[in-house]
């Protein structure tokens, strides 16, 4: 037989789910911007790296 929450249990219960959520999207959140900023970087060492090939190359 299943137990019934109190009110107080359930507020207390969506409480914590609603924690537990943003802290999820708070983590999620932070690997996309890791992501995002570490790919922009290389790209940006990519872009001179060939360009140092491209002058090295026109000499």
């Amino acid at each position: 037989m299943p137990t019934l929450l109190t009110p107080e249990q359930l507020q207390a219960r969506n409480r914590r789910s609603l924690w537990i959520a943003l802290g999820l999207v708070g983590f999620i959140v932070l690997i996309f911007l890791t992501t995002f900023l570490r790919m922009q970087s290389n790209l940006e060492e990519r872009k001179a790296l060939n360009a140092a090939a491209t002058a090295e190359a026109a000499r």
